[in-house]
């Protein structure tokens, strides 16, 4: 019998593997200098999560005892922690390699990361003098430690530089310093002879260290930064009389003291000070204890300063229109006509919001209707929702509070709606709502009629801009009665409707895309050629994994292409030969769901909001669409047709998990490129 790490891969170890291609991205020399530190960025912050989220749930089974092998899959609680942290601490060392070689780069651009000890031009000590006392003193919190005195609760929001000062030979000072969030990580120097100079927060904190502990008569003081991450998970209160969202609030608030699962700090530490410290901070030898570098919070890098130079980014795409419709339309009129597909961040965002601005105003429409996951700290869909409240439109808003590390945004700018009039729909119990639909209803001839759009992706004008996404605009009045019974759900969640067309999770979807596979596997079984592709950001769920197994056994084709997580292991003799997978990381996140079953000419196209893992096909709402448009099947179609035979960006799923990249005969053919280049053969560029 195969055992399961033969079958499996370990969903926490495959995340890692995506995260490792992330830092592949850093570390190509093809990819612009700055877009290297970006990805740096991406990476630790992705790292931040995982520890907030997954290893804090890992170390959850452990602490309880458990071994957690049912939960997890592969491996014990006890065993994945250990190898979570070796692998984590082997792509930390590659990340801090990383940074040097860029930097080192960077030199040659004349631009100069400077540290403490590298302050030598007059007019960098004038300037960090003043910016000291100007910006950073007033925000700067020390705290001094003592044997007697309980260390404070250390927040995972925030970077500390542990400071040492000897005072003789046998005694020794102790303090923390708290970096401040408020002043931006990257100041950037004045010009010396047009080099370009730029010291972090954190060194420019380091050069004033003795005015920050004049106090002190010390012979020595030294500084090196730590770095706490906390279990993420969110602690709701049971109180009937209080409402959800003031419960929520205030676990939000309560994260602060979730225990410690992660605590990093620089290798250079002396072995007395890290000591210390982790005895104060009640530091279990449990908890992932890891080496660093000098600097932590890299996620900064996110946002590097450009200092001008936009030759050391990726151009910037300017956002195309899509192919018979234009931003100046009566968009209701156009989709009325036909359905069309936006395809983000090759299309713009803005029809989106164009569709939301025209429903406000247009005296026809009577309804909106719409779920909300994840909104921009400045949402334009948040403000056009208020703006039909105001008109009198009746405004009905599905939000989900609980969208994680964006809790505090969606509640603001709930309350926020509330006050304006809009109905809010605070979700469902014991599910999230990650659906992202849109229904409007509107009087035509004395009769409503339905238009609206389905996405995978979040209605968030920001990450529209990185995020790779599909949304269909339609007037189809089948798909959207079904849609209509999806709110309705989420209004009355005691009553569970059937549906025509589409597949809704958590009670039909996961059936209905077994009932696709097992007519791929029929096929097969009759001798006719079958096939499968699947572009999904995960699958983790075994049932799906092993449902593919089978369709492999049969003879189906199978074709797939993920981003993060993939516990299905391609290529296997007897268990998965028929099955390719691929992942493309490259300058945009890859985030659409699409589904085609059937071979050319008789495909099944679908789009959803789900990925095959066990929390979306059963613990959350979701809508997976079909595409009935011939026009935009075969979009879809073809765009996954290029993603598949990316032979720059793809890396191969195997069993090794080397994160491989794809080799194919032939001319480079880099998907993300060949994509914008395939809607300017159609469209014009939006001005």
């Amino acid at each position: 019998m195969m055992q399961q790490k033969d079958k499996y891969i370990n969903r926490e170890l495959s995340w890692l593997q995506f995260n490792a291609r992330v830092l592949q991205e850093a570390a190509d020399p093809d990819v612009p200098l700055l877009e290297r530190l970006r990805f740096v960025g991406i990476f630790s912050n992705n790292l931040d999560e995982f520890f907030k989220v997954r290893y804090a749930t890992v170390k959850r089974i452990s602490d309880a005892g458990k071994s957690g092998r049912k939960a997890l899959g592969v491996y014990n609680a006890d065993e994945l922690l250990e190898m979570i942290t070796k692998e984590v601490i082997v792509q930390q060392s590659k990340s801090l390699a990383i940074i040097e070689e860029v930097y080192s780069k960077l030199e040659e651009e004349n631009i100069y990361v400077l540290n403490e000890r590298e302050i030598t031009h007059s007019i960098h000590k004038e300037f960090i003098a003043d910016f000291y006392v100007e910006n950073v003193s007033p925000a700067l919190m020390a705290i001094v430690l003592n044997d007697n005195t309980p260390i404070p609760r250390l927040k995972d929001s925030a970077a500390y530089l542990a400071i040492k000062m000897k005072l003789s030979a046998t005694e020794n000072q102790y303090a923390l310093l708290e970096i401040p969030r408020s002043v931006y990580r990257f100041v950037t120097l004045p010009k010396v002879d047009g080099n370009d100079y730029i010291i972090l927060l954190d060194d420019l904190i380091r050069y004033r260290l003795d005015s920050i502990f004049s106090i002190f008569k010390y012979e020595s003081i030294e500084a090196h930064m730590i770095k706490i991450t906390r279990d993420a998970e969110l602690d709701i209160e049971s109180d009937l009389g209080i409402s959800f969202l003031e419960k929520l609030s205030k676990s939000v608030k309560n994260r602060v003291d979730g225990d410690p699962v992660r605590f990093i700090y620089d290798k250079t530490i002396g072995a007395d000070t890290l000591e210390f410290l982790m005895t104060k901070m009640g530091i279990e030898t449990n908890d992932s204890v890891i080496p660093g570098g000098r600097y932590h919070f890299r996620r900064d890098f996110m946002s590097f300063p450009d200092l001008g130079r936009k030759e050391l980014l990726y151009a910037k795409d300017k956002p195309l229109a899509i192919k018979g419709v234009s931003l100046t339309d009566h968009l209701f009129e156009k989709v009325a006509e036909k359905d069309f597909l936006l395809y983000a961040p090759y299309h713009s965002f803005s029809y989106i919001i164009k569709f939301l601005r025209q429903a406000a105003l247009d005296p026809q429409v009577k309804t909106i209707k719409i779920t909300i996951y994840r909104l921009a700290k400045v949402s334009h869909i948040a403000s056009s929702l208020i703006n039909a409240a105001k008109n009198g439109k009746e405004v009905i808003v599905q939000i989900e509070l609980q969208a994680r590390f964006d809790e505090a945004s969606n509640m603001e700018y709930a309350q926020k709606m509330q006050d304006e009039g809009v109905k809010l729909i605070f979700g469902v119990k014991g599910l999230k709502v990650h659906s992202k639909v849109c229904l409007v209803e509107r009087l035509e001839n004395k009769k409503i009629k339905l238009y609206g759009f389905i996405s995978t992706g979040n209605f968030n004008n920001v990450t529209a801009k990185i995020y790779t996404d599909y949304t269909l605009f339609t007037a189809n009045q089948q798909i959207l009665k079904d849609l209509r019974k999806v709110f309705n759900f989420l209004k009355t969640n005691y009553v569970v409707n059937k549906y025509k067309h589409l597949l809704v999770s958590p009670h039909y979807a996961k059936n209905g895309f077994i009932k696709l596979i097992d007519k791929e596997i029929a096929k097969a079984e009759n001798g006719q050629p079958a096939q499968i592709k699947l572009k999904l950001n995960s699958i983790t769920s075994y049932k799906m994994v092993d449902k593919l197994y089978e369709a492999s056994n049969a003879g189906v084709q199978i074709k797939m292409i993920i981003r993060g997580i993939c516990c299905l292991i391609p290529g296997v003799e007897g268990l998965s030969e028929n099955i390719e997978a691929i992942s493309i990381v490259d300058k945009y996140l890859e985030h659409p769901r699409m589904l085609i079953f059937g071979v050319e000419g008789e495909e099944k196209v679908f789009i959803s909001s789900s990925d095959w893992m066990t929390r979306n096909l059963v613990n959350r709402v979701e809508v997976t669409c079909p595409i009935y448009d011939e026009d935009i099947k075969k979009e879809l179609i073809d765009t996954f047709s290029i993603c598949w035979n990316d032979n720059v960006k793809a890396r191969v799923f195997s069993k090794n998990q080397d994160n491989a990249y794809r080799k194919t005969e032939g001319l480079p053919i880099r998907s993300q490129l060949k994509t914008y280049e395939y809607y300017v053969n159609k469209i014009t560029v939006v001005e």
